[in-house]
């Protein structure tokens, strides 16, 4: 307990006193290690691309680097497919020789030096997949107009995920309403089907991101059917009855398809996107409403999809939990249903990682791991990758759950702090040192950096500092007489001093101090107080009649220091280009206006540090005809100058006519006679309704003034001029601007400034006071007259100048001018870059490092970095190409990127600072070699020895080879007459083939070719061709032959041979002789070689001919035809065949017979047991048994050959048979499938076959009589 207590009282002492902050330790300090870049915790490759895992890291010294794989060490130098990046922890893993998905497993990478370890996250690589689509027959959906219908779309699981949605054949995205909608799985929902839903090329897409391909479902074939349309379908199949009512599928109230049951519940973590769908089928199509049952939905968060079907709110938080009520509802009533929502949270800090703490020895110190999560995650920690429980005891070092304590740490306590937090749903994994060092401060804000602010804005200025203790920051203004830590100053925490309302005083030279027990080290800034951009004449409200000229005035003040750009916008967009629409420095113009210029126009003043805006509309109305009548106002009269002052006057006047247009303003201009004759400047705006205004005037001036009415039409022509008003002389009110200081050699500095105009001067005799010193130096002062700049001579290469421009006149010295800060002349850098180091990223690019060029050795205003390079050779030919680029990088870069290289090649290059004089002496020259890349295509690819069915092809090499070619890949594919291609063959050839023959092609068909080399990086470009293989005379041009005919009684009897490769064959035949050509008639003979033409009329010849037929762009092949000759049938003067008393008769004769038959059979049942013993006895040949005509009854029947029993007999000893009753029926006969008879009568056969099962015991004497039906299928076995 009193531990507890103490370990409370110092966390509360730390808490309260010295809590040293996250600092950005300067890489020329001794430093642990801090992971900078590394890859996502899942990380997803494309299997087709080598897999990068990225690993950086900072420190002092430079860190080393370590993998692990799956949890154990991962030896990089045992694997050959593996290579870390120099200066890195990088892995690349060259894919060309492995596959990807051997690498897919957990990594983790440790970068050390001896002030700590620092471990990355596990790094979980798995290649994305995008399965091919399992293969099914799709069979068509037949559906009632009106009822639901699901289309599944169930694609293939990828990695990640693929996105759905549903075309046509024609890739357009097949529409979408509140009845028909995609679900969040993919399938496609109707609430109720329309007969337009019917279509055959219902397709669901799988989309997958990662590898950018497209895959396909079986087009999906749905036909929707009125109860008409069914009831005709089907009727045929059951006698004619409706199988639905007359009217469509009933309305009906909705019901959810999706999801079912009345709730269920979903669980969403923390932060992700939460998405709820129900979507109801009914009759009329249910509108879907959405609830919070517990509550309101969060408005900024929310939001609906596929027609209020799906509700999505992003950013999910603890709040959003509870039940959410979806509702289908249409005028027959609704639907309801829950759905319960859980939020959970993988852990996240609650303020932020732990910050990286630097002590100075005998410091305090606190590292918080503060984190939640839902479940509440557990906290464990680690120092340099080893548990802490298992890292060696440090006294100063107080473990208290979520918190690390240290007091009194020492020199050598060092090391980096690895916090995990944890659950079911995630974990947060966070570096973090803890450096001991003593360090002096310093202020890493650049020296002598000028803000500029706008007045009444806010003002920060920066102090970064670094110093170990951590320094205090003090700052002072220009004289140093005091801190400024009170009002209007805020001092931050980090040294940025603040001034909430910056206002001109406040302009001028900064110092900030950063002490510590060690030193002390003092930084200078400049603020500069900036005037703001105001409109003081804003464009005004115009109506313009139609072809008049109208204009829109737009006067500014801005800051003279700052560079001003007035921009005209109409309707916030760019004016039209019209040369009709004349920019103005302070106006705009439109002559000739038309109904098209009406709008809003817009003038904006931008300058580098603020801007103002103003608008007017203009209206266009239709021209009053008034002939003759200038609808201007009269110029004003009476001009007269009262109250006359020293710098001011009052003048009035007189309006003119109005010409039944109100004056709305009047425009006073004034012409200094003595410094700009002839030029009128507009003075002062009045209002139409005065007639005087008080003129304020400038010193020094001649002036005349004059006045301009204006009324809704347009401006009246000027007054006459008044008398002229003469202002005394006085000393200037303002100074030059645009002070600058330059150096135009190494040794001097040029000032310079924009001049006061005569109207300036305020007097006679006007002249300059310049003045200038290094800065902390003393003043140096020159008088200039006529003259806009002065040249100082002598100076120091780049030192910091303060200069200030004085305008005076013979009457006195204006007021006390700003100070500008300029530098002498620039001289060349006289350093090189340092430590330059080039990283080859791949075959066509590489980065190159370099260290900073010390300012003092730049000599001058840092412009950039150029980085020259040239190819020295080819790796495959050493044959020079030194061509040298350059290119150029911006001064806050210390590295770059070199693009477009030449893979397979050997470079050189050197690097340069360079400043506003020129270029610096380049550093040692490097060199370094690009891999190898895809070689281009070869240079040329010819056909050659074409035969029927091979072809030769001939190659070069590719004059691009960036690499060692390994092969060449060859695919080839017929192409028929429409330009379709056929099936694409491929053949890998070797690197030293130059040429391949194609055997067993297609006879007299064309070919593609597609030739491309390889290198160990991959194939390059392909050169096409294309070739015909040509005709073999050996084949017959014709596929049929030996077609024959034979003229028989049942029709023609057509035979042929076939070898063709076509399906569909066809026998066509037409009349001799027949005028219309497209009257042949046409049977399919598909797989047979004959066929019998019936139907032929007799007496008639018929050309006959075989077709056989391809696809529908391939030529048609013909046999030669035969004429067919059909005899005609021998005919009396009447055919008697025709008449209809005969073919009744010929019908009575047939009824009468089969009469007769059926009593015969009739009465030789009735006639008992046939006497088989007897007749057996009274026959010497038991095999023939003729026929008895008085009964029609058969002699007994013995199977001589095998002597096997009967159905329903008995064998005796003798052999003979034996039959029970009558089982030797016409009737038994006529359905075996066995029995026949000879032509003499006798039948052959066994008394088996299909006769009906009987009682096979003795006694019983008869057997039921045969039905007419069965007695006639016995008879028809006779004929």
């Amino acid at each position: 307990m009193m531990e507890r207590r103490r370990m409370d009282a110092a966390l509360l002492v730390l808490l309260l006193g010295h809590l040293a902050t996250a600092l950005e330790v300067p890489l020329d300090l001794p430093q642990p290690p801090t992971i900078t870049h590394q890859s996502p915790k899942d990380y997803i490759i494309d299997p087709r691309e080598n897999i990068i895992i990225h690993c950086e890291a900072k420190g002092k010294p430079h860190p080393s680097f370590s993998w692990t794989r799956n949890g154990t060490h991962f030896d990089i130098d045992q694997d050959p497919n593996v290579t870390m990046k120099p200066h890195s922890g990088t892995l690349v893993v060259d894919i060309s020789r492995a596959k990807a998905e051997h690498y897919e497993s957990v990594y983790q990478c440790t970068a050390r030096n001896k002030h700590g370890t620092a471990v990355s996250n596990n790094i979980v690589v798995q290649q994305s997949r995008s399965p091919l689509w399992s293969k099914e027959k799709i069979k068509p959906i037949v559906v009632q107009e009106g009822v639901s219908l699901v289309l599944p779309c169930r694609p293939p699981a990828g990695l990640p995920p693929p996105i759905i949605f549903w075309m046509d054949n024609y890739f357009q995205r097949l529409p979408q309403s509140s009845r028909v909608s995609q679900s969040l799985n993919g399938d496609l929902y109707f609430s109720n089907v329309l007969k337009e839903d019917s279509r055959n090329d219902y397709i669901c897409y799988a989309r997958f991101p990662y590898t950018q391909t497209i895959q396909q479902k079986q087009p999906i074939t749905v036909k929707v059917l009125s109860m008409d349309a069914i009831n005709d379908t089907m009727a045929a199949f059951y006698n004619d009855t409706d199988l639905f009512s007359e009217e469509p599928a009933d309305e009906r109230k909705p019901i959810f398809l999706i999801p079912s049951g009345p709730s269920s519940s979903k669980t969403v973590l923390r932060g992700q996107v939460l998405e709820m769908e129900c979507i109801a089928e009914g009759l009329p199509t249910p509108e879907i409403s959405w609830t919070k049952v517990s509550g309101d939905l969060p408005a900024k968060r929310t939001s609906f999809l596929h027609y209020q079907r799906t509700l999505r709110i992003v950013n999910v938080s603890e709040s959003d939990a509870g039940d959410y009520r979806c509702t289908g509802r249409n005028r027959l009533g609704s639907v309801h249903h829950t759905i319960h929502i859980v939020v959970n949270a993988a852990p996240y800090w609650i303020s932020g990682a732990p910050r990286n703490l630097v002590l100075a020895p005998g410091e305090n110190g606190v590292l918080t791991c503060r984190a939640s999560g839902t479940p509440k995650p557990s906290v464990t920690w680690a120092m340099n990758g080893i548990p802490i429980e298992n890292s060696p005891k440090d006294l100063s070092r107080t473990v208290d759950k979520d918190t690390i304590i240290f007091t009194v740490v020492q020199t050598g306590s060092s090391a980096v702090y690895q916090c995990n937090v944890s659950n079911d749903y995630g974990y947060l994994l966070s570096n973090a040192f803890v450096n001991v060092l003593s360090e002096p401060p310093r202020v890493l804000t650049p020296a002598n950096k000028v803000y500029q602010v706008i007045k009444n804005h806010r003002a920060l200025m920066d102090c970064a500092s670094f110093g170990s203790p951590i320094p205090n920051i003090t700052w002072f203004k220009d004289s140093r007489s005091s801190t400024l830590d009170g009002d209007p100053y805020i001092l931050h925490d980090n040294g940025t001093l603040e001034i909430h309302v910056a206002q001109a005083h406040n302009s001028g030279k900064y110092t900030c101090v950063a002490r510590n027990s060690l030193g002390i080290y003092e930084n200078h800034i400049y603020l500069e107080v900036k005037e703001p951009t105001r409109i003081l004449k804003q464009p005004e409200y115009k109506v313009v009649q139609r072809g008049r000229s109208v204009v829109f005035e737009c006067k500014v003040k801005h800051d003279p220091s700052l560079i001003p750009t007035m921009t005209w916008l109409k309707d916030d967009g760019e004016l039209p280009d019209d040369e009709r629409l004349i920019v103005d420095a302070d106006s705009l113009t439109i002559s000739s206006v038309t109904e098209n210029d009406s709008g809003e126009y817009t003038c904006i003043m931008n300058t580098t540090l603020d801007h103002d805006s103003a608008s007017a509309q203009l209206t266009v109305v239709e021209a009053t005809p008034t002939p003759a009548v200038d609808e201007r106002p009269d110029p004003p009269t009476d001009l007269e100058l009262t109250d006359q002052k020293k710098r001011s006057v009052q003048l009035t006047w007189t309006p003119g006519d109005e010409h039944n247009s109100p004056i709305q303003k009047f425009l006073i201009q004034y012409e200094d006679i003595m410094h700009h004759r002839g030029h009128w400047h507009n003075l002062t705006e009045v209002p139409g309704t005065k007639t005087t205004a008080h003129l304020k005037l400038s010193p020094y001036v001649h002036y005349t003034f004059r006045v301009l009415a204006h009324n809704g039409v347009d401006f009246s022509r000027p007054s006459v001029p008044s008398r002229v008003f003469k202002t005394d002389a006085a000393a200037p009110d303002e100074n030059p601007t645009g002070v600058q200081g330059f150096g135009t050699e190494h040794d001097n500095l040029v000032i310079s400034w924009k001049p006061l105009s005569g109207f300036q001067s305020n007097g006679p005799g006007l002249h300059y006071k310049v003045s200038w010193r290094p800065v902390g130096g003393e003043w140096t002062t020159v008088t200039v007259a006529n003259n806009s700049k002065f040249t100082v001579s002598g100076t120091p290469t780049f030192v910091p100048y303060e200069i200030k421009v004085l305008a005076a006149n013979d009457l006195g010295d204006g007021p006390e001018p700003a100070i500008a800060h300029g530098y002498s002349g620039e001289d060349l850098p006289i350093a090189a870059p340092e430590n330059v180091q080039v990283m080859v990223m791949n075959s066509t690019l590489a980065e190159v490092h370099w260290d900073p060029v010390p300012s003092k050795l730049i000599r001058g205003h840092l412009k950039g970095f150029k980085v020259h390079y040239w190819r020295e050779h080819s790796l495959h030919k050493h044959n020079s190409h030194h061509m040298e680029q350059i290119l150029v990088f911006s001064g806050n870069h210390s590295h770059g990127m070199l693009p477009g290289l030449h893979p397979f090649s050997l470079y050189s290059f050197n690097v340069r600072v360079y400043n506003g004089k020129g270029d610096g002496p380049p550093s040692h020259t490097q060199q370094f070699e690009t891999p190898e890349g895809v070689p281009g295509p070869p240079t040329s690819l010819t056909v050659t020895n074409p035969s029927p069915d091979s072809l030769t092809l001939e190659w070069s090499p590719p004059h691009v080879r960036n690499g060692r070619i390994t092969g060449y890949s060859l695919k080839y594919q017929p192409v028929n007459n429409s330009n379709e291609l056929g099936p694409v063959e491929e053949l890998a050839l070797p690197a030293n083939e130059t040429s391949v023959t194609l055997s067993n092609l297609k006879y007299n068909t064309r070919y593609k070719f597609y030739l491309n080399a390889k290198t160990v990086r991959g194939a390059g470009p392909t050169i096409p061709q294309e070739a015909h293989t040509i005709i073999d005379e050996a084949l017959p041009v014709s596929p049929f032959g030996n077609v024959t005919s034979s003229v028989q009684e049942g029709g023609a009897l057509i035979s042929w041979e076939y070898w063709g490769p076509e399906k569909n064959v066809y026998v066509e035949y037409i009349v001799e002789n027949s005028e219309d050509e497209e009257e042949w008639q046409k049977e399919l003979v598909n797989g047979s070689q004959n066929i019998m033409l019936k139907g032929l009329k007799g007496g008639l010849a018929y050309r006959v001919r075989l077709v056989a037929k391809g696809h529908h762009d391939q030529s048609l092949h013909q046999s030669k035809e035969l004429l067919v000759t059909v005899p005609a049938v021998a005919s009396r003067q009447v055919d008697i065949a025709t008449q209809g008393w005969f073919i009744g008769l010929m019908c009575a004769i047939a009824l009468l017979i089969l009469i007769l038959l059926i009593i015969c059979f009739i009465q030789r049942n009735k006639g008992g047991k046939y006497p088989v013993k007897e007749k057996e006895d009274a026959h010497t040949d038991p095999e023939f048994q003729p026929m008895k005509d008085d009964d029609c009854t058969f002699g007994e029947y013995s199977d001589n050959e095998d002597h096997k029993p009967l159905k329903g007999s008995r064998t005796p000893s003798n052999g003979t048979v034996k039959r029970d009753d009558s089982d030797d029926s016409l009737v038994d006969y006529g359905e075996g499938g066995d029995g026949q008879f000879n032509e003499d009568g006798s039948f052959i056969g066994q008394y088996s076959g299909k006769s009906v099962s009987r009682d096979t015991a003795e006694g019983h004497e008869s057997s039921e009589a045969p039905s007419p039906i069965n007695a006639m299928n016995s008879l028809n076995s006779f004929v």
